[in-house]
């Protein structure tokens, strides 16, 4: 049986980062990672002190996700996030955050899971390294580009 590659709302960061693709959620044994949404417990220090999830913009709004409702939006931190991981990783939040703005948290799920699934074993693709989590292939440059 294939794995299945598991991408639910609560694992998609305010940054549109989606924590279901981290190594540290991914590929830990021990201490997994639970996300940004998740408790602090086991989650590295860096995302514990996140500038964009402690953000006063969610503790005054509903909003879930950094968007152009916020007036700081996107503020220098994003931006430095975001150009680190289109260089490193070939994934933008800022595309990830329009495209959950313009058509919805459950589209863009259904977008990252044919882009992050294995086409190998249905496993999931770690966005860090660019290898599946189950069977260890190596996809970086496999990765289709979201139109």
């Amino acid at each position: 049986m294939k794995p299945k590659t598991v991408i639910k709302s609560e694992y998609i960061a305010p940054c549109g980062m989606n924590c279901a693709l981290c190594m540290a959620r991914l590929i830990r044994e021990k201490n997994q990672c639970p996300g940004c949404r998740g408790d602090d417990i086991d989650k590295p220090k860096y995302c514990v002190r996140c500038v964009i999830v402690n953000c006063d913009h969610f503790k005054e709004t509903k909003n879930k996700y950094c968007s152009s409702k916020c007036t700081k939006f996107p503020c220098t931190r994003l931006r430095n996030l975001d150009k680190r991981y289109r260089t490193k990783y070939h994934m933008s939040m800022l595309e990830n955050l329009k495209n959950i703005e313009d058509y919805g948290i459950r589209a863009f799920i259904r977008w990252e899971k044919e882009r992050w699934t294995c086409t190998e074993c249905g496993g999931t693709i770690c966005v860090h390294r660019g290898i599946c989590s189950s069977c260890g292939k190596n996809l970086n440059e496999e990765l289709p580009a979201r139109n």
